[in-house]
């Protein structure tokens, strides 16, 4: 019974490592497709790996490289995502971090940029790539907040000069219609006089 049990455990081992090995050949598959830029087939490779061995890491971090060369940056964020809450090593969270934020200042997206760069960063202080992609971010950050800043100066100096601008059109207007009253009530005065004189 002993015997049978472990030809049984045996068994269900071999079952495993054939399953693991399955998907590990077809993120190798993957990964040819990769460095032959056919990213298509890239994917395709990798989403098998994932059917064999739903959450495996390196198969979901491979995916989201092929989307990002495919320029599908959102996706690929996503799948970086998806690898940061698996149980991937810390390398290869690292690697999401600092990719996500690739992906996310090609989207224009500077505040998640800096974010994944600063996550990265806790996981790996040398990182030298992480540590200039975010000096630069930071650096555009700054440049931005400063033209925020110049753009509110330059938005109340024009509102400034357009309330000056309105107020002299009023004084402006107000005279026109002195003028408009005092000609109104000359020419009203001179009809009156008239009519006085022919009577």
């Amino acid at each position: 019974m002993l015997r049978g049990a472990l030809s049984t455990l045996v068994f269900g081992l071999c079952v495993l490592s054939t399953r693991a090995q399955s998907a590990d050949a077809l993120i190798r598959q993957g990964n040819r497709y990769y460095n032959q830029q056919k990213y298509d087939e890239s994917l395709k490779s990798y989403e098998k790996a994932l059917k064999k061995n739903p959450g495996n890491p390196n198969a979901r971090f491979n995916e989201g490289d092929a989307r990002f060369k495919k320029n599908d940056y959102e996706a690929a964020a996503s799948t970086y995502d998806d690898v940061l809450q698996s149980k991937a090593d810390e390398h290869t969270r690292e690697s999401a971090y600092y990719n996500k934020g690739v992906a996310m200042i090609r989207q224009k997206k500077l505040l998640e940029s800096i974010d994944a760069w600063k996550n990265a960063l806790r996981l790996d202080p040398a990182d030298s790539m992480a540590r200039d992609n975010l000096i630069k971010a930071l650096l555009e950050k700054k440049k931005q907040d400063q033209q925020q800043q110049q753009n509110k100066k330059d938005d109340k100096k024009e509102l400034h000069f357009i309330r000056q601008e309105i107020h002299k059109t009023e004084q402006a207007l107000k005279l026109l219609h002195e003028k408009f009253e005092q000609q109104t009530n000359e020419v009203i005065h001179s009809f009156e006089t008239e009519k006085i004189i022919s009577n």
